[in-house]
């Protein structure tokens, strides 16, 4: 399910006693042991590089402002009506060691876990945030993504090697936004093929989420939620990564070998559900339209749209990992909401999956042996992927409830409009539609009916928030 994750910029001592309770109940902490953070400071000191240099390339990353773990790095460039895209992704296979202290203690957390007063990283930080991250003006080892893409921005040509590469610039998306309009030739081929790729996206009738980003601000001796519409660049940026997952997946469905992202299409009676909701809330959804196209469309600058895009999570569900065989059935393979078969390859310094479909990718381009530890390590891996998606989706929700009862908690008597989301023995579950926040409430109404409530319990200590029927 896409997340929703909230910044915070301020806190007050009891919202911070809060959230730290919150990771202490999961039992997250972002301490290593002593073997893994030896092995992480041994690889520091001597990084293993590959012999193939692309040094010569002028890649850049782009990435939200203060970011240090750099996955991804890209370079565009026309190639006569088409473009050729060379993306680049962290080396993390170089410094982990099969069966060693970080091998270890990665498949135990499965992923970096994000609160909104920090994270728990999956790699200890002097790899992730330091010798194995793409960071400007160093030397890195990296895989090297090659695609040839047709005048459509349809991918007609993929190879892929490790290769050491060397980052130009570090760029926040509103630095990247900023060149793009200022003319820059690169990246204005990022807007170019960005494009392309959303109206492919829209063909095979994909969907996407573009969740504002959130931070919680301090207000006198109140908290607020101030949001962020995502730029241009960052949906184009985002395009790159889902090409080059599909492209993972295509190269390992030709071996039947390795492990694919997979979703499948929301039921139907989740569509009506979503539709009905959308009513309520007061926004037009002509019959026959795509649920994709339709979220495409939305408005971001409307306070009712992030209520909607909320409710459409619930169409994201059933996320899961299959493991390739010679067995597997195609039609169980594709990721419904990007209308392809789709493979986790692009993140590898914070989530554990990445790591295997990177080796297996590279050793099937290349006409070689898949390493035994990558084969060996899909024992198992879906469950511990799934596992840890559960406790991430946790820590969020659990998180961003209390920061919305900390934006909340000085409102207790005040009105809202909201809309029911689901009812069950123990209450109703509606969803406001200013702040954009789900919650319990006494009321009667059935899912997708709009009310008016009202405020009765925002208990930060306890994390209890509660509305009733006005």
């Amino acid at each position: 399910m896409p997340a929703r994750h909230a910044r915070l910029t301020d806190a007050s001592d009891e919202l911070a006693a809060a959230l730290a309770a919150i990771r202490e109940e999961l039992e997250l902490t972002a301490e290593f042991p002593p073997a893994a953070q030896a092995e992480a400071e041994a690889y520091a000191a001597s990084p293993r590089l590959p012999d193939a240099d692309r040094t010569d390339v002028d890649f850049v990353t782009i990435d939200p402002e203060g970011s240090t773990d750099l996955d991804q790095a890209l370079h565009l460039e026309r190639d006569g009506d088409g473009f050729v895209v060379r993306y680049a992704i962290a080396d993390v296979p170089a410094f982990v060691e099969p069966g060693g202290a970080i091998d270890a203690e990665a498949r135990r957390r499965g992923q970096t876990m994000y609160a909104p007063d920090g994270r728990v990283p999956l790699h200890p930080p002097i790899v992730s945030e330091g010798a194995a991250s793409l960071l400007e003006g160093q030397e890195r080892s990296a895989y090297v993504w090659t695609m040839h893409l047709d005048a459509s921005g349809d991918v007609t040509e993929t190879t892929l090697e490790r290769a050491r590469v060397r980052s130009r610039a570090q760029l926040t998306y509103v630095e990247a936004q900023r060149r793009v309009d200022a003319g820059d030739a690169m990246l204005g081929l990022l807007r170019e093929i960005g494009e392309l790729r959303i109206a492919l996206e829209e063909a095979r009738e994909g969907a996407s989420l573009d969740m504002p980003e959130e931070q919680v601000v301090r207000d006198g001796d109140d908290f607020a939620i101030e949001r962020r519409e995502l730029l241009p660049v960052e949906r184009w940026n985002a395009q790159l990564s889902l090409m080059t997952g599909m492209e993972a997946a295509n190269l390992q469905l030709r071996a039947k070998r390795g492990i694919l992202r997979t979703m499948p299409v929301p039921p139907p009676g989740d569509v009506e559900r979503f539709r009905t909701e959308v009513r309520a809330i007061g926004e037009e959804w002509v019959e026959g339209e795509h649920y994709g196209a339709f979220l495409r469309r939305l408005d971001r600058s409307k306070p009712t749209t992030l209520a909607i895009l909320q409710a459409a999570r619930r169409l994201f569900r059933g996320a899961s990992y299959t493991v390739l065989d010679d067995d597997s059935v195609a039609s169980e393979l594709e990721q419904a909401a990007i209308g392809a078969p789709y493979a986790h390859t692009t993140a590898p310094l914070r989530r554990l999956v990445d790591r295997y479909v990177l080796a297996h990718c590279d050793a099937i381009a290349n006409g070689r042996e898949i390493p035994a530890w990558a084969t060996e390590g899909l024992e198992g891996l879906p469950e511990i992927m799934q596992a840890s998606g559960q406790l991430a989706s946790r820590l969020e929700r659990e998180s961003i409830d209390a920061v919305e009862i900390a934006v909340l908690r000085h409102r207790i008597g005040e009105e809202f409009d909201a809309v029911v989301v689901e009812t069950r023995k123990e209450g109703a579950t509606i969803q406001l539609l200013d702040p954009p926040t789900e919650a319990a409430c006494d009321t009667a109404a059935g899912p997708g009916t709009r009310i008016r409530v009202r405020l009765t319990e925002a208990d930060l200590a306890a994390r209890r928030l509660r509305f009733a029927e006005a």
